[in-house]
């Protein structure tokens, strides 16, 4: 049948509530919202003494005599909570009539109130009926009774007193008072009340001395296992967790309820790893860039040493925050896989790198001089003086002549007739022969080397006079070899002048030039000979190079 609300619209209460019915309440109050009323009276009245729900009576002639009966309390409360639980010895009844914890107590009668749309049972104790009989078959005379009851000598029983008929304003406020078996229950006026059937109602359910949620095993009640025993209503989606008379549902980690079902929570909404997130069903991973790795707690990133994991850099190695860079040695550039280092060849970059040749090898670069010479440094070439060496191959009536990139042997008797050898490379024309009166009076072997494509004019041999004639003007001149017109003189003095390169000459090439140097003097000019001359045969060789 359908139930009305038991709060007014304007409740603030919106969850459905549920009755328990307890063995110990926690204080004298219902938990009804706002709404708050003490209960004047237990709901049963029972415990160790010889009591039941229909009111207890004391013998006459002895008022402190007590018979114990086990497993009653003294003052079962009546719990209305918005809690879905309650706590042990506490059994909840909502929906249907189910018994109360404690072994003798049934429903055999009830009172149903709508809650919240929720159909909800108060059920009462068979104790009432089972000790009422009892008190029947007693032979002793009783006079009083327990509270919320009163002695009927007609029936000789205890009746139910009506607080709410003989208490003046038995629920104070908003609350609207209910009779009960015993005492009275303050409800808010909204409730609708419906008195039940008394007549017995025959416990169909199997005999349990235990809570709900416990199963008796031996003189113990030991907890039952829903989630073992599928006795459980939780989702595909959740876990069933057991607790002490009873299990929850739950989501599994990583999991929210929404509804009934858990959702996937999205960890990666909330920035829980430092570089990338992952989110996967119930839980995330962590990632990060390239060049880092997790650390130890999977979500913060460090950087990664290639250098020491085998980078591939072909020669050096740098690390550097989340990646490397590798440098060749000298010598060497990186390619364009930014790994791998190539020669360079520095001798194609520029000519002047070596004074001769430029010979590339892996990293570096050597230089080379040609055959007489010698390296000077790391670039310039040195000739080679084999003639101070020793390392030339002329004979005893010869003289070593050094020259650029060689040498030369020549012969130590280079006087030609009518020319005499007074000196190693001095021969003289002697006076008293008559060819030698238009001759040069003497011809002085000299020998120079120079280099290819002189810069010019170059000033190359200085010739100078040994001996004067008091009054003698000198003139120096080329007297043969220099058909080309390579070479010219440039007087100095009386006494000395220069022999220029008057054009740049390359080499190998040898010039042989008869440099005369003619005296005049007038002082002599009574003998009828006022001149006279003498000649330097000047071998001039020019080197192949330009060092």
């Amino acid at each position: 049948m359908g139930c009305p609300s038991l709060l007014p619209p304007s409740s603030p209460l919106s969850l459905p509530l549920h009755v328990f019915i307890c063995s110990s309440c926690r204080s004298r109050r219902s938990l009804l919202g706002s709404h708050r009323q003490e209960f004047k009276g237990p709901l049963w009245s029972a415990n160790s003494s010889w009591t039941s729900a229909a009111g207890r009576r004391t013998h006459r002639s002895d008022v402190h005599s007590q018979t114990q009966r086990p497993g009653f309390n003294t003052t079962p409360r009546l719990c209305i909570s918005a809690s879905p639980r309650c706590l042990l010895p506490q059994s909840c009844v909502f929906f249907t009539c189910s018994p109360a914890p404690l072994p003798i107590i049934k429903c055999i009668s009830m009172q149903a109130a709508c809650l919240s749309n929720v159909c909800v049972c108060i059920c009462v104790s068979v104790l009432l009926r089972s000790v009422l009989s009892q008190l029947q078959r007693e032979t002793d005379t009783y006079t009083e009774c327990s509270d919320g009851y009163h002695w009927d000598p007609q029936t000789d029983h205890c009746r139910d007193v009506n607080e709410c008929e003989t208490i003046p304003d038995a629920c104070k406020g908003e609350m609207k008072c209910f009779n009960h078996y015993g005492g009275y229950l303050c409800l808010p006026r909204s409730v609708s009340f419906i008195p039940a059937s008394e007549s017995p109602i025959t416990p169909t359910l199997p005999f349990n001395p235990c809570p709900v949620g416990y199963e008796s095993h031996g003189d113990s009640c030991v907890d039952v296992d829903e989630c073992v025993r599928h006795e459980h209503d939780c989702q595909p989606s959740q876990e069933c967790i057991n607790t002490l008379g009873s299990f929850t549902c739950q989501c599994p980690r990583g999991y929210r309820k929404v509804g009934t079902e858990c959702i996937d929570i999205d960890e990666c909404r909330y920035r829980y790893c430092q570089h990338r997130c992952v989110n996967v069903p119930g839980s995330f991973s962590c990632q990060c860039e390239p060049g880092f790795q997790l650390a130890g707690n999977n979500r913060s990133c460090i950087d990664v040493n290639e250098c020491e994991m085998g980078a591939p850099c072909s020669q050096r190695c740098y690390n550097t925050y989340g990646t490397f860079l590798c440098r060749c040695d000298q010598g060497y550039e990186l390619s364009q896989d930014s790994f791998t280092c190539n020669d360079i060849d520095e001798c194609s970059f520029s000519s002047y790198l070596c004074q001769f040749q430029c010979v590339n090898e892996p990293g570096k670069f050597s230089c080379m001089c040609p055959e007489g010479y010698q390296l000077q440094g790391t670039r310039s070439c040195q000739d080679i003086n084999e003639c101070e060496t020793g390392e030339h191959q002329c004979t005893d009536t010869q003289t070593c002549v050094n020259i650029h990139g060689r040498y030369q042997c020549v012969d130590n008797d280079r006087c030609q007739e009518p020319y005499v050898q007074v000196s190693d490379n001095r021969c003289v024309c002697p006076i008293i022969n008559p060819v030698c009166r238009d001759l040069p009076f003497s011809v002085v072997h000299r020998y120079m080397s120079i280099t290819s494509e002189r810069t010019v004019p170059s000033d190359i041999f200085q010739i100078q006079a040994t001996s004067v004639s008091v009054g003698a003007y000198n003139t120096f001149r080329i007297r043969s070899g220099d058909d080309g017109g390579d070479f010219y003189i440039r007087q100095i003095n009386n006494l000395s002048a220069m022999l220029v390169l008057a054009r740049s000459v390359s080499g190998p090439r040898e010039y042989t030039l008869d440099l005369e140097m003619v005296s005049v003097n007038p002082l002599l000019n009574y003998q009828g000979n006022h001149q006279s001359s003498s000649v330097l045969r000047l071998s001039i060789y020019v080197g192949q190079y330009a060092f």
